[in-house]
């Protein structure tokens, strides 16, 4: 026989995410955060600090992620190119254990334009926590100074 406790229990389980699905959303607030203090190390710290790490845009595929911590640096080199960014978590897909899928959206705000786009991740658990190993993101539309600070 349930008690009314283990009813009330299992209602406001039901409510709440995985504690999985938490930690991946704070990995991505501490980057989103993260970028809008212009700090990009900090940023970076989302990634996976290997040469596996793959980042494929609108300027091709980047492997490691001290290519993609340098182009992170090309692309956005100040404060008003990073501009204001949000992240709008739209899924996110537990694959197992111990990776993930996330699916989202993001916007920039920019004095001069507002970029948005897309963007697919995959996760996987490591001893640090939640880590990028994998980041497709595809811009709406892109500004001529990427095409330009990507060559």
């Amino acid at each position: 026989m349930f008690s009314f406790g283990s009813i009330l229990l299992t209602g406001l389980l039901m409510g709440c995410a995985p504690p999985q699905e938490d930690a991946i959303r704070e990995v991505l607030r501490i980057q989103q955060d993260a970028w809008n203090a212009g700090d990009i190390e900090t940023f970076m710290q989302g990634y996976l600090n290997s040469d596996s790490l793959r980042f494929a845009g609108s300027s091709g595929e980047i492997r490691g992620w001290q290519s993609t911590l340098e182009r992170y640096h090309r692309v956005y080199p100040d404060r008003a190119a990073m501009g204001t960014l949000t992240f709008d978590l739209r899924e996110i897909r537990m694959l197992s254990d111990k990776h993930a899928m996330v699916f989202g959206a993001y916007a920039l705000e920019r004095e001069n334009d507002q970029p948005t786009g897309l963007f697919t991740l995959i996760l996987d658990y490591t001893e640090g926590g939640w880590r990028i190993v994998h980041d497709h993101t595809s811009a709406d539309q892109i500004p001529d100074e990427v095409h330009e600070n990507t060559e």
